[in-house]
């Protein structure tokens, strides 16, 4: 069987609210999600014995072993077939990490959604003896949004998913100072974790009526997370000198986004962005439009 290649596309919370908390200690959010044109790639071949490799930007960052959200989401998945009665190979799985650690982006949940999709078409698992959702939420409360990798608003802990088929491509500079952030430390310096609700009116394809929509939302996130690394005040200042129509920081942190009215704004954005801030990570795309 040829190799198989699947995208970890980064993903985009271009609002989130934090509404409560529930007794296992997991937060309730609602959150507008997009994701990326770009992110990590995971290949996956037929084996003598399993394997995990790992290479890229940040591939130094993580270790291939059974900690990994990649290793996890094969074992999960592996059993998941072993109880329909559907055997499984064993498999070689390369990951190659553009995307930074720990950076909002949930480029671990989606390297863990990745493996699930890539693992389902390399063993054949027939969907109907798999719930693939419950099965990515007990991998992490973002993987479930980062299976389909659409535009989306996740509630919940992050399981519930509608579609946002309304939210255009969106032509994006993300930017990251290469700054670590916990996500737990985040929410645990959240100062009110039962806030309003996301009460969002869908968009049309103008970009300055998005940024109006988007205005009226929030990232309760945001605040503790520039509490803990300063750094990101930086970077929201340096991604408004460029006027974009929208920026803001996505999930925990540190990495903040821009929406601009063109690719070509968006680009240059990028260009100036990486000249002037060697030591931070600079992407530029579009956003993956609903399928």
């Amino acid at each position: 069987m040829p190799e198989i290649v699947e995208t970890a596309w980064a993903k985009i919370n271009l609002a989130l609210h934090v509404t409560g908390r529930r007794e296992d200690g997991y937060h309730l959010i609602d959150s507008l999600v997009t994701f990326a044109d770009f992110g990590d790639v995971l290949s996956f071949a037929g084996s003598e014995n399993d394997s995990l490799s790992i290479n890229g930007e940040f591939g130094g960052t993580l270790t291939a072993d059974g900690d990994n959200l990649v290793a996890k989401a094969r074992d999960f998945l592996r059993h998941l077939a072993d109880k329909i009665g559907h055997s499984t190979q064993p498999v070689a799985i390369h990951l190659e990490k553009n995307l930074p650690v720990a950076s909002g982006v949930g480029g671990g949940s989606a390297d863990a959604a990745a493996c699930l999709r890539g693992l389902m078409r390399l063993w054949q698992v027939p969907e109907h003896g798999v719930n693939l959702t419950d099965l990515a939420t007990g991998l992490g409360a973002d993987v479930p949004m980062c299976i389909t990798s659409t535009p989306l608003i996740a509630s919940g802990i992050g399981e519930n998913i509608a579609a946002a088929d309304w939210l255009a491509a969106l032509p994006i500079v993300l930017v990251n100072p290469l700054t670590q952030v916990s996500t737990q430390q985040v929410f645990g310096a959240l100062s009110r974790k039962d806030n309003e609700p996301l009460k969002l009116k869908p968009s049309s394809g103008d970009r300055n009526e998005l940024a109006g929509v988007l205005r009226k939302t929030r990232n309760d996130l945001q605040k503790p997370a520039t509490a803990l690394a300063p750094v990101i005040d930086e970077v929201m200042v340096a991604l408004a000198e460029y006027q974009p129509v929208f920026h803001r920081m996505s999930g925990s942190g540190a990495t903040c986004f821009a929406i601009f009215q063109n690719a070509d704004a968006a680009r240059l954005a990028d260009e100036a962005l990486r000249d002037k801030y060697l030591q931070w990570w600079v992407r530029s795309g579009m956003t993956r439009a609903a399928s």
